[in-house]
């Protein structure tokens, strides 16, 4: 996307440097009363957790439960899954952190209550690749030109003090490098860098290590700024960006992927691998690091594995069948749980890869496990789906999860350049349902179910009507382009578009068709 395209295909840049509450926000309501009732709760703890943080004038959405405050491994992504009901929060957890960055280049980790901190880089959705969406989504050229020089310089700073072995690769001197709290990837390892000062790894523990998941969020990071690049009409910068994204790329996979246990791990300053199958898969692919035939092979040896990730309430933050699994299960884990971050950013990947119905299923068992519990919470047992009661409650990401998951299940989704029009008849979410979405052209999408089916209407005008279990895909302006099978069965369907025959179609799981 060059620069004439960016401004021709987003709304009006902003007049101001924090958008107000938009007047229309999605809309959601069903007859099922337990879905609406967790539905509307987690709107109420996002809501309460929109607070101004210290060092930053705007609200941001803070992490909520136990975290008073903002990181950036989180919480850029988080307000960007929130953007519909609050545009200026999700610019300003953006800004915030641009704002607060050092002279050398440096992101500050997190903005706490307490203090800004930079003795960490946590760093797991790049906040480059979600600046750019949210430039994108919104038309915000002063967000595009800070979110490219900030990221820009956070990148030399990478690798001018976590490329100290000279492979290119992003270094992990500490456990809340990765935010891994609690997990047997950093048994031993100190939490945080000597003095808070990122820049350097405390001596005997075979530091620094090679990180997979820290060296694809560097991958997606430089990918989204060969794009802003071209946006801004830095060709040159562009290419450039693209050259380094795809060196980082080759080494990841050259270096850190064990094919004999289809993972990937650590490798420590002795050149030993550290063991352990945890959810840096998850983060990696969340980068589209590997590509269609390795994913496949990952899904099938341990992803999509019921005795690895695969669990009644997917995706375990580390393998069930690892004999390092922490058990029990304690307080604010990665060595065992499944947690909500790692939900949230299922649609970064799963989508990416073809998994539509695989994660429709893990959608609905995390939205039925927050839904028995009401109080949004971090964790939940990867088998039983009990929610983990040690963690306080009113955490953000078991909201969002709550929240966005709705949607994609059963409701309308804005992506890039398409609408997506998810009809899940029969599904609790959509018991009579009705979505009204907002769309970024000032249009509203809106979807109004019966028991066979939904009508769709974009802007006022009927778009048409599916019957059977299935998603449309259509252009912004309604054009319709595809139709992906959802369903875990194949299903037959009744496509009634306005201005076209009726067609009957049997579709597949996974299944794509060109319309």
């Amino acid at each position: 996307m060059n620069r004439r395209t960016f401004m021709a295909t987003s709304v009006a840049a902003l007049a101001t440097p924090a958008l107000a509450q938009p007047s229309i926000q999605p809309q959601y309501s069903t007859r099922n009363a337990r879905w609406q009732a967790a539905y509307d709760k987690a709107l109420a703890v996002l809501a309460a957790n929109v607070q101004l943080v210290p060092r930053y004038s705007g609200p941001v959405l803070i992490e909520g439960a136990d975290y008073a405050g903002i990181w950036m491994e989180c919480g850029p992504h988080e307000a960007l899954v929130y953007r519909k009901f609050r545009p200026d929060v999700a610019r300003n957890a953006h800004m915030t952190f641009f704002e607060l960055q050092r002279m050398d280049g440096q992101l500050p980790c997190n903005n706490k209550v307490t203090e800004t901190g930079f003795g960490q880089i946590q760093m797991v959705v790049p906040i480059a690749a979600t600046a750019w969406e949210l430039a994108q989504a919104t038309g915000d050229e002063a967000l595009l030109h800070s979110a490219y020089t900030a990221c820009s310089a956070w990148d030399s700073w990478l690798l001018k003090y976590r490329n100290t072995r000279g492979t290119g690769l992003t270094e992990g001197f500490c456990t809340y490098d990765t935010g891994h709290d609690n997990s047997p990837r950093w048994t031993g390892i100190p939490p945080q860098c000597p003095n808070k000062d990122a820049k350097r790894y405390p001596e005997g523990f075979a530091l620094p290590r090679l990180c997979p998941d820290l060296s694809a969020t560097t991958y997606g990071a430089r990918l989204a700024l060969g794009e802003m690049a071209r946006a801004l009409g830095k060709g040159t910068e562009a290419d450039l960006w693209a050259e380094s994204a795809d060196k980082i790329r080759r080494v990841i996979l050259e270096r850190l992927y064990v094919a004999e246990d289809a993972a990937f791990f650590d490798l420590d300053a002795n050149d030993q691998f550290v063991r352990v199958r945890s959810d840096i898969l998850s983060r990696v692919c969340g980068e589209h690091v590997v590509d269609q035939a390795l994913f496949d092979e990952l899904w099938a040896r341990q992803i999509h594995n019921p005795q690895a990730f695969w669990t009644n309430y997917p995706m375990p933050s580390v393998a069930l069948d690892d004999p390092q699994f922490v058990r029990p299960l304690p307080k604010n884990s990665w060595g065992g749980p499944s947690q909500a971050l790692t939900a949230l950013r299922a649609p970064r990947w799963m989508e990416h890869y073809g998994r539509a119905v695989e994660f429709s299923f893990m959608m609905t068992r995390w939205c039925e496990a927050l839904a028995a519990d009401m109080t949004f919470r971090q964790q939940l047992n990867p088998q039983t789906g009990a929610v983990m009661a040690e963690d306080l409650p009113n955490y953000s990401p078991a909201a969002l999860v709550m929240m966005d998951f709705t949607w994609r299940l059963a409701g309308v989704v804005e992506a890039r350049d398409t609408l997506h029009w998810n009809v899940r008849p029969g599904h609790a979410a959509a018991e009579e349902a009705r979505f009204d979405l907002p769309t970024d052209a000032g249009a509203i999408a809106t979807m109004a179910y019966d028991g066979k089916g939904a009508a769709l209407t974009l802007a006022g005008k009927p778009l048409g009507r599916i019957e059977g279990m299935a998603r449309l895909v259509t252009t912004k302006v309604g054009a319709p382009q595809a139709l992906l099978g959802i369903s875990e069965k194949t299903e037959k369907i009744t496509l009634r578009l306005i201005g076209r025959p009726t067609r009957k179609l049997t579709i597949k799981p996974n299944e794509r068709i060109a319309l």
